[in-house]
């Protein structure tokens, strides 16, 4: 069923609707109405340097984030009957996360096709966690508008599963102490953490913090602790690590179920 309430008085011209068929036929992801997604993927610092009678994506992203919670509140409801109410709200706030969204993002190559701007562009917009993760909420913002509930939340579904999985081997797990030990079982030198930024008044700082782990850098993701930023950061790194497979994925999946193990002991 198709759900559109959105005014696009521009609409899409004929290279971006190239682009955007290629994205859905990519992402596996179809429209009835390709201007919702042109809107999905469209930052507002395009709209407010070109000065356009377009509209950006922060509407969608805001649909998005509840469409987002509500989808991901019912398949864990459905899916793990056995877990109580603060279980399932640690694992809802890893799922719905910046670094579990920018790695969506990720996954469905979101940056190639964002219309962002040229200031926001020559400052790295294209591969800022924040821009990817607004991005995704404002994809399935539009998607929900598009093709309803019940279609978005297969569609939640499909782009989480692989993370839904993951914590099936047990919610709200150190990343950081679940990343080093990794490190310590492939005998590689442990994760360093760098504070990028800081920012805020003292009573109200937010910390920006990368994570270096074999020759990578992962992040900046920001939180409003230390502790909080590093979590982040490392659940990106675990979230990467796990998705490449092979042995990386057994060693990671290894440690999960030692640690359920023991946690049940």
């Amino acid at each position: 069923m198709k759900h559109s309430s959105l005014s696009e008085p521009c609409g899409p011209n004929a290279s971006r609707r190239i682009s955007l068929q290629q994205f859905q036929h990519l992402s596996l992801i179809s429209f009835h109405n390709i201007a919702l997604l042109d809107v999905a993927l469209t930052h507002s610092s395009y709209i407010n340097e070109a000065h356009s009678a377009r509209n950006d994506n922060e509407r969608l992203e805001f649909l998005g984030d509840s469409v987002l919670g509500l989808c991901i509140s019912h398949i864990l409801y459905e899916k793990f009957p056995d877990r109580h109410e603060g279980e399932l709200a640690r694992m809802k706030s890893i799922l719905v996360s910046e670094a579990s969204l920018s790695i969506i993002a990720a996954a469905l190559s979101l940056a190639d096709y964002l219309l962002l701007g040229r200031g926001e562009e020559n400052s790295g917009g294209r591969q800022k966690p924040a821009i990817l993760a607004d991005a995704t909420e404002a994809l399935l913002g539009a998607y929900y508008l598009d093709s309803g509930f019940e279609a978005a939340k297969a569609l939640v579904l499909r782009l989480f599963a692989d993370k839904i999985e993951a914590l099936a081997f047990g919610s709200g797990k150190d990343f950081k102490s679940i990343i080093q030990e990794y490190a310590q079982k492939r005998g590689i030198e442990l994760p360093h953490y760098e504070i990028v930024k800081t920012e805020g008044p003292e009573h109200a700082r937010h910390f920006h913090i990368s994570c270096g782990l074999d020759g990578e850098t992962f992040g900046p993701f920001e939180g409003h602790t230390k502790k909080e930023a590093e979590q982040r950061v490392a659940q990106q790194a675990f979230e990467t690590l796990r998705a490449r497979g092979g042995e990386t994925a057994r060693i990671l999946d290894a440690i999960l179920g030692t640690r359920d193990s023991s946690a049940s002991d």
